[in-house]
């Protein structure tokens, strides 16, 4: 999850309040990419992560606008993190060919695809071909992984980050134009059957983000609803998305709110053997405090899987600290596609929330457990569990 870094060749259309026609944040951002997002750090803001990745790591004195050493840039690391976590991706694929991948969103930073909602289903415009081309097919491929289905979700990033007009409806489009990117709808299920082993999973793609859906004059850098940066006359309704500024919180909670009801009713109801849950926000996110996710635990719910928060978290089930009612979790926000909540430096773990910075996890999936294993951007497995089937 969190894997899709900014194509630094594409060039945008004009388009109404946004000033920008490439998606370059620092020097050497404009050839081909992908590109890691800077983002911020505890002790190190945006302004300082940027100039870290301008500077190679060269730090200075003013707090306002120099690389700092809290920053903790580690080079070689930070600077080419979606493509370390993509080589380890692919060797393990190829070691262990897996049958499909579970995508918890922030597909394409910063802002998803670069186009405005509202094209036709069946058109992918140039900038989507470009960002898919240059982020997605070329990145993530090879043995064990073409042709291999990619369940996927919207994270805040893919619906715009600030906005809600971008082209989160490409993604949802390109599911039609590819053979193996799999997004018909922001929410949908899959059942996989497992004959030869006689089991079966039924698996819920499911999209979380009223959580950054906020009233318009709310935390406009971090608001997908927000008036500051949406167009005054942004209009998704063509794609069945928000109306409007003025409407798009309530779209977002009319959403989850439909969406609480389906899946309360297709947990239950699920005869399969697993019952997987994948969405972006992150373990324990769901508005009530993990209240719903007991909830979805106690009618049959066995696994989530989530993104957000950007690095690897295996949350156990049995674990004090988990308040999910023993619902084993992972959040796989390391894709590399931004930068890390934290420095990277496995000599340097204080400010770390998980067991790495970087990476993504493999499962294993057999009518007795699951196998959860964290994978490190160097290819170490830096923790692992077991889930059983309730």
């Amino acid at each position: 999850g969190d894997w899709g870094g900014m194509d630094g060749l594409v060039v945008t259309d004009a388009r109404p309040n946004k000033d920008y026609r490439r998606i370059i944040q620092y020097s050497g951002g404009d050839g081909p990419g992908p590109h890691v997002m800077a983002r911020s750090r505890p002790g190190c803001k945006f302004n300082n992560l940027v100039e870290c990745f301008n500077t190679k790591g060269q730090t200075g004195p003013d707090e306002e606008k120099d690389c700092l050493p809290a920053c903790g840039w580690t080079g070689g690391i930070d600077d080419k993190a979606q493509m370390l976590v993509a080589e380890q991706f692919r060797k393990r694929a190829a070691q262990v060919d897996p049958q499909y991948i579970l995508n918890v969103g922030d597909n394409f930073y910063w802002g998803g695809i670069e186009t405005d909602c509202g094209l036709p289903m069946g058109q992918i415009s140039p900038v989507t071909k470009s960002q898919f081309d240059h982020i997605f097919e070329s990145i993530y491929s090879g043995p064990g992984l073409d042709g291999k289905p990619w369940l996927s979700v919207l994270g805040n990033h893919d619906w715009g980050g600030r906005v809600f007009n971008n082209g989160w409806d490409q993604q949802i489009a390109y599911t039609w134009a590819s053979n193996r990117w799999i997004m018909p709808a922001p929410y949908y299920s899959a059942h996989v059957e497992y004959p030869d082993q006689l089991f079966s999973a039924d698996i819920f793609m499911v999209d979380t983000n009223f959580l950054d859906a906020k009233y318009p004059s709310q935390d406009s850098e971090h608001n997908i609803c927000g008036e500051a940066h949406n167009p005054p006359g942004a209009d998704c309704s063509a794609a069945d998305g928000p109306s409007s500024v003025a409407t798009c919180k309530r779209y977002f909670d009319d959403l989850w709110a439909e969406q609480r009801l389906w899946l309360s009713r297709k947990v239950q109801e699920s005869t399969a053997t697993w019952q997987i849950m994948v969405t972006h926000f992150p373990c324990g996110e769901d508005g009530q405090h993990g209240g719903f996710y007991r909830q979805l635990r106690h009618k049959g719910l066995d696994f989530l899987v989530t993104g957000h928060r950007h690095d690897q978290e295996l949350w156990k089930g049995s674990s004090p600290s988990n308040f999910m009612g023993g619902l084993t979790c992972i959040v796989t926000g390391g894709g590399g596609g931004i930068s890390s909540e934290a420095t990277p430096d496995p000599s340097n773990t204080g400010d770390w929330f998980g067991e790495a910075q970087y990476g993504f996890f493999d499962i294993t999936i057999t009518k007795q457990r699951l196998l959860v294993e964290s994978i490190n951007w160097d290819g170490t497995v830096a923790k692992s569990t077991e889930v059983y089937p309730k």
